[in-house]
């Protein structure tokens, strides 16, 4: 009959081993989740940047001034487009975020989009 110490002992590192093991991926679905966090900030931006964008043309601000301030909100490398057709303006904003860098490199990026719609004020005057 063995010892019980001797069992006790035999199972010693196998905490660490496991904690080991599971780190990676614990560390791998932290960057997933806040990867996810950057996408959905990404998306609120460009759905800011299409009803800003909109609110400005439709209410007679000059359509590159509109446009360059809903460049400013969207996010970085975004596009976006007018089209005022008199009796309102549809604004589209695409944007892309890149996905994590590192490891993930290779994970292809996401992209966000967004649509607006105002309805064009009349002008006094």
């Amino acid at each position: 009959m063995r010892p019980p110490t001797r069992a006790g002992r035999s199972e010693r590192g196998a905490a660490t081993a496991e904690l080991a093991l599971v780190l990676p991926l614990l560390v791998a679905v932290t960057i997933g989740l806040v990867w996810l966090l950057a996408v959905g900030s990404a998306q609120v931006r460009a759905v800011d940047a299409a009803r800003e964008t909109a609110r400005a043309v439709a209410r007679g601000d000059a359509e590159a001034a509109a446009v360059a301030r809903g460049q400013q909100v969207a996010p970085p490398g975004s596009r976006v487009d007018v089209h005022d057709d008199g009796d309102q303006v549809t604004v589209v904003v695409v944007g892309r975020v890149s996905g994590p860098g590192g490891l993930f490199s290779r994970l292809p990026g996401a992209t966000v989009s967004a649509e607006a719609v105002a309805a064009s004020e009349e002008q006094a005057p």
